[in-house]
């Protein structure tokens, strides 16, 4: 969630290190007893949080190299992002018309999510402004007010399919809050993304496709017309940003298995063989000082300890005994 990229300068990496420190001291001290209650009321026995995840056969996570920087995972884990998209389906056609009403200039796809349904006016009249001055036609998914400056080229709805606008040869970008299935569904299609994050992982989801050159990262709060009209020139006139779009969704599409039927495997693969112990490390049965080796590192430290101990104490006797000698030939 520190919104940084694999490559990170000195005091990048020192700001990734205060992130990682502050979450787990804050997950540890104000979360973990809330999940630890809510995991035992579920199962209806006391347990704890990391009980339960160490208990897991298989992680399908809902990520794959073409969002992820490299890292190495578990044997246990298996990528499986983007496992809902899918080819593009024909438009409705109202929306269609719209659509190849744009001519050459093509379309820009708008949603924020189903989670945003009360934009302030102001913030909906700034993004109106900017959306107002571009060639292209917009499809705005919007459940408010109409925007006071709301431009002919714009058209609002409370419902768009958005993973077969994203699919239509006529659009040009897709201005998105960076959530995961918006953001697979771009790069499936190759979409270059304006990026207006809101909460929870989107600002890191956009950071990565910004690191990625997909994308461009906009502050919702803070944002003027300006910005977003100069963000919207930017992904769709400089043809590097689709050539990298073109690329994610080229590495996307090019896997052995699709990420839907790699999930269906391996979920049938834990129930065919009840399980998949062979694939869990034995990280999860040990202490937190086993795993950080601090019992290891203890019995390393006493030992240097006590070497360097009984050799001072031993060049002690010697200086001592060298001394004394000297003293009883002065004598």
């Amino acid at each position: 969630m520190s919104e940084l990229s694999d490559q990170m300068t000195f005091t990048e990496r020192v700001k990734n290190m205060i992130y990682v420190v502050y979450f787990d001291f804050w997950f540890q001290v104000w979360d973990m007893k809330k999940w630890d209650q809510f995991y035992s009321k579920v199962l209806g026995r006391p347990t704890t949080l990391f009980q339960t995840m160490a208990k897991a056969e298989i992680w399908l996570i809902r990520n794959y190299w073409d969002f992820q920087f490299p890292h190495p995972v578990l044997p246990n884990v298996e990528f499986v992002g983007g496992l809902h998209c899918k080819p593009a389906k024909p438009l409705p056609k109202e929306i269609e018309e719209f659509v190849q009403s744009s001519g050459e200039n093509g379309v820009v796809v708008f949603s924020l999510g189903s989670m945003v349904s009360n934009m302030s006016e102001e913030r909906a009249n700034v993004i109106a402004t900017a959306l107002a001055q571009i060639p292209q036609k917009v499809l705005w998914r919007f459940d408010g007010n109409k925007p006071d400056t709301l431009g002919l080229n714009t058209q609002l709805y409370k419902w768009i399919p958005q993973n077969d606008l994203l699919g239509h040869p006529k659009t040009r970008a897709f201005i998105t809050h960076g959530g995961a299935n918006g953001v697979y569904e771009a790069i499936y299609h190759g979409i270059p993304m304006v990026g207006v994050p809101l909460f929870a992982d989107q600002p890191d989801n956009i950071a990565h496709m910004k690191a990625k050159g997909a994308a461009v990262s906009l502050d919702f709060n803070t944002m003027s017309s300006t910005d977003l009209l100069n963000a919207l020139k930017t992904v769709i006139n400089d043809p590097l940003y689709k050539e990298n779009a073109m690329k994610l969704s080229r590495i996307h599409h090019d896997q052995p298995v699709k990420p839907l039927d790699r999930a269906v495997f391996w979920i049938e693969f834990v129930m065919r063989h009840k399980g998949a112990k062979h694939l869990r490390v034995a990280a999860h049965d040990l202490t937190w000082f086993q795993y950080h080796s601090l019992d290891v590192i203890g019995l390393l430290l006493a030992c240097v300890a006590t070497v360097i101990f009984i050799i001072t104490k031993c060049l002690f006797c010697v200086w001592k005994f060298v001394r004394t000698g000297k003293k009883g030939k002065r004598d």
